[in-house]
């Protein structure tokens, strides 16, 4: 009788495009120690954005379990409509876990893991699901930084902590934030995914002169559109940028059509304007890409991204008045100027593949 495939059920966040960076380098790890597993994935992520980033095959469940923050940009949060939306999804909280347990135990996973939504682990454990949660934050602790002076939180929050803490563990990835409200925490390091450098055949595409410094602008998809068009000109730097902006610039191309992953664009351009975000700081970092960094407004997880990227990479920190009035070539000398530390390496991957192990081979998890 054949021996059952391991079925892994994975839920990543749409918030952005950070917990995607996270979780793929560990799914595609597990997959070459397990090339017979089985992965359903759930996502409000394009199906292309996840084989973007996806080396294994993967059913695709298009819907998302939690929303993590409604946003006006890239930086700004709106709380207004964030509390009311963590309102409405807890007024019923408990058919929510229902259903969801309903839904795992029809899937009949061997684990869960979550990137980093909780209502999929408190399904888990109503369903006898083995979970893991896996992040550089959760929500829990973002929920509280907002909102604990809030009559209505505090059940909440209860219930965010009670999902969390039900997981077997949290693969707390570095650089996080500290969760010192949840149990059975697990550090492990970086995870980020190397790019291939290809600067000469970027160029060619581009049609750049040879002298020509690329400089690629991401925000994380979450979009903020910068006023490229009026900026004064900067002698030497070729602006890439989201295909969505529509710009009509002759410093600025699109990316997008390029063609190439985002990781291979990343390792090859000069610089990386940003905001602070898990995914972006590790991977600029781990593939030696200077960062110049617009912080977010309020965001209590950059504080450790920015602390760590400091140590690792080269990195300048720009204000929103300057960046949107292009005020940026004296931003981006000194920052090439920097001497560059060694590159991390992302060993967080295959720690956190290792972890998962036992459940996925049926070895004893103790």
């Amino acid at each position: 009788m054949a021996t059952p495939r391991p079925h892994l059920f994975v839920d990543i966040s749409a918030h952005g495009f950070g917990h995607l960076a996270q979780a793929a380098p560990v799914l595609n790890a597990l997959g070459r120690r397990l090339p017979a597993m089985r992965f359903t994935i759930r996502s409000g992520l394009p199906t292309g954005t996840l084989q973007s980033r996806l080396a294994i095959e993967f059913t695709h469940l298009t819907a998302s379990s939690d929303f993590g923050y409604v946003m006006h940009d890239a930086t700004r949060v709106d709380l207004a409509a964030t509390a009311l939306a963590y309102r409405s999804q807890h007024a019923d909280w408990e058919s929510r876990v229902a259903a969801e347990a309903r839904l795992l135990a029809e899937l009949q996973p061997d684990l869960v893991l979550s990137d980093v939504a909780y209502l999929p682990l408190a399904g888990a454990a109503r369903a006898g699901i083995a979970s893991v949660a896996m992040c550089s934050l959760n929500w829990a602790e973002l929920f509280a930084h907002f909102f604990a002076g809030e009559k209505w939180a505090a059940v909440i929050h209860h219930q965010m902590l009670t999902a969390y803490n039900g997981a077997a563990c949290f693969l707390r990835l570095t650089p996080g934030m500290a969760m010192a409200e949840l149990s059975r925490v697990h550090n492990i390091g970086p995870v980020a995914a190397l790019g291939r450098e290809c600067r000469q055949a970027l160029r060619e595409q581009l049609r750049c002169a040879s002298d020509e410094r690329l400089v690629l602008i991401a925000f994380g998809g979450i979009d903020m559109q910068l006023p490229i068009a009026e900026w004064p000109s900067v002698a030497g730097v070729r602006w890439l940028v989201p295909q969505a902006w529509r710009l009509a610039c002759p410093s600025a191309s699109d990316f997008d059509p390029l063609d190439r992953p985002f990781t291979d664009i990343l390792r090859s351009v000069h610089a990386v304007i940003a905001k602070p975000g898990y995914g972006t700081f590790t991977e600029a970092a781990c593939n030696r890409t200077p960062v110049l960094y617009l912080r977010r407004q309020d965001w209590p997880e950059q504080d450790c991204l920015i602390s760590w990227l400091q140590r690792h990479a080269r990195c300048r920190e720009i204000s929103q008045a300057h960046l949107l009035a292009g005020h940026i070539e004296g931003a981006l000398a000194a920052l090439w100027q920097q001497d560059a530390p060694p590159a991390p390496v992302p060993s967080g991957a295959d720690e956190a593949a290792q972890a998962l192990l036992p459940w996925l081979t049926r070895e004893d998890v103790g």
